[in-house]
Formats: C-alpha cells, structure tokens, sequence
C-alpha cells in the first residue's frame, strides 16, 4: 500500500469516527430540532451531485467516506422531516384551536394549580 492510500484510508477512518457521536446521539434521542431542515436538504443535494464525481473516480478510501456522508446526511434528513412531520402533526391537535399555539404560561401554571388540588 503507497502512502497516499495508507493516508486516505487512515484520514476516512478518523472523518468517519469523527461523525459517529451526532449520528448515535440522533437516533438514539431522536431529537434533531437543533438541525435546519433546509440545511439538512442541501447537504443531502450536494451529496448526490458530488457522488457523480467521487463514484467516477477509481475504486479507493474516498468511496468509503463518501457513501459513510451519504447514508449519515440521508438518516439525519429522514429523522429531520420526521421531528417536523410530528411537531406539525401535534401542533394541530392541540388546544390551541387547530392553529398551533402552545399553552402560555399562564395557563400552564393553572394547569399545574388544578392538578395539584390548589384550584378545584
């Protein structure tokens, strides 16, 4: 193996390490509103059109680390559209008369009155 093979496997193993954190994180919690959905759309366009470059190039280390970014960005957008699919979907039913509207915190604090027997 020559150098800049030994280099590229080695750097797609690190990059790849690198990224494993935000992903385990994401799908164990499921929590990715601090993501931008349009954010997550662009980086998964850019990643189809950079494949017709990188899958053009010869068999090597950058195949591994491109398809790695291309499943990664694909799961993070799936569980971004999903986080603002049930955010959306929640809304609507809520108490706020269809529009949305989450409780303020007035009524959330008589909420918690009436629950615990101070208002009855």
């Amino acid at each position: 193996m020559d150098i800049p093979i030994l280099a590229g496997t080695i750097s797609t193993v690190v990059f790849a390490v690198s990224n494993l954190p935000m992903l385990r994180k994401a799908l164990r919690t499921r929590d990715v509103t601090s993501y931008s959905l349009s954010s997550m759309l662009m980086i998964n366009a850019a990643n189809v059109a950079y494949s017709w470059y990188v899958f053009s190039l010869p068999f090597g280390p950058i195949w591994a680390l491109h398809t790695f970014y291309l499943v990664s960005c694909g799961i993070m957008l799936v569980l971004c559209v999903r986080a603002r699919r049930a955010a959306t979907g929640s809304g609507s039913r809520s108490r706020g008369g269809g529009r949305g509207v989450e409780p303020g915190a007035d009524e959330l604090s008589e909420r918690a009155q009436v629950d615990s027997g101070v208002l009855a």
